[in-house]
C-alpha cells in the first residue's frame, strides 16, 4: 500500500531531531539538484504500481531517489544505505525534512522496488532526466548513436566449467528433494578434474578430452535418474536447460554460456586485450557538444550495428517527440543511408562527385564530433555501474542501462550547477585583476609622460 506523504514545503519542528535546512548548505549542487527535479512526475506515473492493501510501503521518492544517487556515485544498494545514513544531503535529496539517525529501508528494498516498478519505471526516472536538458534536446538537429557491451556478473564460460555446475545442481536438487541416487560419481569427479588440470599440454591433452568426455557421461546419467525419479515436474525446466547444454558443440548457434543467466550472448568487438565480451549490446545515443543521453537500448543476441539503428529512432521519437535531421554513426552502421526522416552519417570517402565543398565540409565536421560518445560510454560503464551488470536477467540489462544513462544525465546536471556557483567569484575576480592592470597601465604611462616632458 502507498504511504500518504505530508507537504514537504511546510516541515514542523522536532524536540529531537534537527530540521535539516538548519545547518545544511541551500546551495550545494545536490539540494539544488533536487529542487529542479520534477518528483512530482515520479511519484505521480509510479504510484500505479502500488496497490491500495497490504502495509505502508517506503515513499516513492525516498526509493527513487536511493536509485539516483547509487547509480550517480558508483555505490552498491548496501553501501548506499548506510551513506544516506551519515550524509544530511543524502537524505535532502531523497526528501527528508529531519536528519533521521535509523537507515532509511534494508538493502533488499531497492532489489524489491526494482521488481515492482520494472522497465517501464526505470523509463520515468530516465526520461525525468532528459527533461533537466530539454532547451538543449529542442535546439539539438545532430544525434550521436554508437553500440557497446554490457556485460553480466558471470566467469568466463568453459564447457567443464559448465559441465561441472551441472553435475552439482543435480546433486544439489536430489538432495533437496530426498532422492536417492544409485551413485553419486564424487570420487570418480574428483579424479576427473585433477586429470583436467594443464589440457593444453601436448602430453596431456589426451588424457584431458578423455576425462571431459566421461564427465560429460555422467552429467548425462544424473540429469536422466534424476528426472525419472522426481514426483514433481519442478526438474523439467533445468532439465531442459541442462541436456541443451550438454548437447551444444562449438559451432552450435544460440548456446548457453551461463546456467543462472542463459540469455547471455558471446559479442567480439575487435578488441585486442578483450576478444570476446559475455553479455548484452547496448545502444547509446547522445546530442553532440552537450553529451546527454538520450537513449539506451538493449538487444538480445549480437545484431549488427545497422540493425539496431531503426529501432533506436523510432524509441527516441516516441520518447522525446523529436526527430533528428542527421544520426552520426560509425563504420560499423554501413548499410542504412536513410531511416525514416533521419540522414545517417558514416565516415569514408564520399561516392557522389557532385555533392558540394560545404556539403563535405559538413561531413568532416561531424564524422569528428563521433568520437565525443567514445568518453561517455566509459563514463557511463567506469563510473556509473554499466561495466558490469549485476541486476538478474535481460530486463535487469535494461533497466541497469538506462539508470546509468540517467545517471549521467544527473552528473551533467550537476557540474553546470557547481560551475554557475562559482560563476560570479571568477568573475569579481577576474574584474578585480583587470581593474588592478588598467591602475598599473596608467601609472606607467604617466611616469612615461613626465619623463617626456622632463628631457
Amino acid at each position: 500500500m502507498l504511504r500518504k506523504q505530508a507537504p514537504q514545503s511546510t516541515p514542523q519542528t522536532s524536540l529531537f531531531r534537527p530540521l535539516l535546512l538548519e545547518f545544511i548548505n541551500p546551495k550545494n549542487e545536490l539540494i539544488v539538484l533536487s529542487q529542479q527535479i520534477n518528483w512530482g512526475r515520479i511519484e505521480e506515473q509510479l504510484a500505479g504500481y502500488y496497490t491500495n492493501f497490504g502495509a505502508p510501503a517506503k515513499p516513492i521518492r525516498l526509493m527513487a531517489g536511493l536509485l539516483i544517487l547509487k547509480q550517480m556515485f558508483n555505490k552498491s544498494d548496501e553501501v548506499i544505505v548506510e551513506e544516506w545514513k551519515q550524509n544530511p544531503y543524502y537524505q535532502f535529496f531523497t526528501g527528508s525534512s529531519h536528519f533521521e539517525w535509523d537507515f532509511p529501508c534494508d538493502p533488499t528494498d531497492l532489489v524489491y522496488f526494482r521488481k515492482r516498478i520494472g522497465e517501464e519505471g526505470v523509463k520515468v526516472i530516465f526520461a525525468t532526466s532528459i527533461e533537466l536538458h530539454h532547451k538543449k534536446v529542442d535546439e539539438a538537429k545532430e544525434l550521436i548513436v554508437d553500440t557497446t557491451v554490457q556485460e553480466k556478473n558471470i566467469t568466463f564460460p568453459t564447457d567443464t566449467k559448465l559441465t561441472v555446475k551441472i553435475i552439482n545442481k543435480t546433486l544439489e536438487f536430489a538432495e533437496k528433494s530426498g532422492i536417492k541416487l544409485k551413485q553419486t560419481f564424487s570420487k570418480e569427479l574428483k579424479a576427473l578434474k585433477i586429470q583436467l588440470r594443464f589440457s593444453h599440454h601436448p602430453r596431456r591433452k589426451k588424457q584431458a578430452s578423455k576425462a571431459f568426455r566421461r564427465i560429460k557421461t555422467i552429467a548425462g546419467k544424473l540429469v536422466r535418474e534424476v528426472s525419472r525419479k522426481q514426483e514433481n515436474k519442478e526438474f523439467d525446466q533445468l532439465k531442459e536447460l541442462f541436456l541443451k547444454v550438454l548437447a551444444q558443440t562449438r559451432h552450435s548457434k544460440d548456446k548457453i554460456y551461463s546456467l543462472h543467466e542463459p540469455e547471455v550472448s558471446c559479442i567480439a568487438k575487435g578488441k585486442s586485450h578483450k576478444p570476446y565480451e559475455f553479455g548484452s549490446k547496448t545502444s547509446i545515443a547522445i546530442l553532440p557538444g552537450s553529451n546527454v543521453v538520450v537513449n539506451v537500448s538493449c538487444f538480445k543476441g549480437n545484431p549488427h550495428d545497422s540493425k539496431t539503428l531503426e529501432p533506436v529512432l523510432t524509441q527516441i521519437s516516441e520518447e522525446i517527440n523529436k526527430q533528428f535531421d542527421w544520426a552520426i554513426t560509425d563504420r560499423g552502421y554501413r548499410g542504412k543511408s536513410q531511416v525514416n526522416s533521419t540522414t545517417v552519417v558514416t565516415p569514408g570517402p564520399e561516392k557522389d562527385r557532385t555533392k558540394s565543398i560545404a556539403y563535405r565540409e559538413n561531413k568532416s565536421r561531424q564524422c569528428k564530433s563521433r568520437a565525443a560518445i567514445e568518453p561517455v560510454i566509459s563514463h557511463l560503464k567506469y563510473d556509473h555501474r554499466m561495466l558490469r551488470n549485476y541486476l538478474k536477467g535481460f530486463t535487469g540489462d535494461k533497466i541497469n542501462a538506462m539508470l546509468a544513462g540517467a545517471a549521467f544525465n544527473f552528473k551533467i546536471k550537476l557540474r553546470e550547477i557547481r560551475f554557475n556557483l562559482f560563476l560570479p567569484f571568477f568573475e569579481c575576480a577576474f574584474s578585480q585583476i583587470c581593474m588592478g592592470l588598467k591602475e598599473v597601465l596608467s601609472e606607467i604611462q604617466l611616469n612615461f609622460q613626465n619623463s617626456k616632458t622632463a628631457f
